[in-house]
């Protein structure tokens, strides 16, 4: 049988919200969050609270083998429909054959959980490909999320709490906390727990109430102004950098300049460079909308600026780790890098 394709966190929670468990879960990945969800509701849901002291067994990978393993998986249930065992950090595990074969043929009245997190096990192992080609097993890879998909699953996990938020609140948290999904979504419950019943509605001015990032002066506003050559609110931005150092600095925006500036040399090279919907898909974006920052860069600077800006940022890059800079400070660095960027 060949290896199951799309499987998804969503396609995942409505099968088990339907009590649909399968006997083997091989979940794994960088993206705790997803995985977390999974074993959670798992927990929560596939046995009541009575049946739970003897039917349900939580393993550490690093304290059992993989026989151990497949024994306690071919118990079977008491008094219950099902038993769940949770295995744990199981890429401490030394020996997946058993597992593997195990897979093969895995017990109907177990619920089987590998949870494999901060990484994910070798695709060239026998226990993922015996996983992976099972149709009684499901394999779930939780990925990191991307930067540009950040405001998307921002906006859907307001909405489905009732409340709505604004595309620049979006954009403002998203470059603010990053993709780490678990803070994200603990930022946004304070924010949640923040609004009005009578409105519920985030605004930048409840973010910057609340996550404490500015609404004028901030790394998303900063982008933005480097973006259509804004020298004044660039320059206006940079102070109050340096007069608030934990709100940006060069080891925060260095990254975020150097992808927007990475993708438009690309954007530089699109067939038709004119049109938002062509550049959106030479640069593997969304939508035409997710092109509006790089149809602007591609207007305000040539592609031998880009070039010279990106070989920049690689010097600064250098000089900020040590390289042939004696002593000059990261504040001075992104200073020296913005005047050459807009000038």
């Amino acid at each position: 049988m060949a290896e199951k394709k799309n499987v998804t966190f969503d396609g995942i929670m409505a099968e088990l919200r339907q009590r649909r468990y399968r006997p083997i879960y091989l979940l794994m990945g960088d993206e705790s969050y997803y995985i977390d969800k999974i074993v959670e509701f798992i927990v929560e849901n596939a046995l009541t609270e009575e049946e739970r002291d003897f039917n349900q067994t939580i393993l550490y990978g690093s304290d059992v083998t993989a026989a151990q393993i497949v024994e306690t998986a071919r118990r079977y249930p008491m008094m219950a429909e099902r038993q769940v065992v949770i295995v744990k950090e199981a890429q401490a595990l030394k020996d997946t054959e058993l597992l593997a074969k195990y897979a093969e043929k895995p017990m109907q009245t177990t619920v089987l959980v590998v949870v494999n997190k901060n990484g994910s096990i070798s695709k060239k192992s026998a226990f993922y490909k015996a996983a992976s080609t099972s149709a009684e097993a499901l394999v779930f890879e939780s990925e990191k999320m991307k930067d540009w998909q950040l405001p998307k699953f921002i906006e859907k996990y307001i909405r489905e709490k009732g409340a709505a938020i604004d595309e620049k609140s979006e954009q403002m948290i998203a470059e603010s906390i990053g993709s780490d999904l678990n803070r994200l979504i603990s930022e946004l419950d304070k924010l949640l727990l923040a609004l009005p019943k009578e409105n519920p509605t985030i605004t930048p001015e409840v973010v910057e109430k609340h996550i404490g990032v500015s609404k004028d002066f901030n790394i998303f506003e900063f982008k933005s102004a480097i973006i259509n050559r804004n020298i004044y609110k660039a320059n206006q931005i940079m102070k109050y950098f340096d007069e608030n150092p934990k709100t940006g600095g060069l080891y925060a925006l260095l990254p975020l300049l150097f992808k927007y500036f990475q993708n438009l040399m690309m954007a530089h090279y699109a067939p038709q460079k004119t049109d938002d919907r062509s550049v959106a898909a030479w640069l593997g974006l969304k939508s035409p909308w997710a092109a509006k920052d790089y149809m602007a860069g591609l207007r305000n600077y040539t592609a031998r600026k880009v070039l010279q800006i990106i070989h920049k940022m690689r010097e600064v890059d250098a000089k900020s780790k040590g390289v042939e800079n004696p002593n000059t400070d990261a504040g001075e660095l992104m200073k020296e890098l913005v005047f050459f960027i807009l000038h």
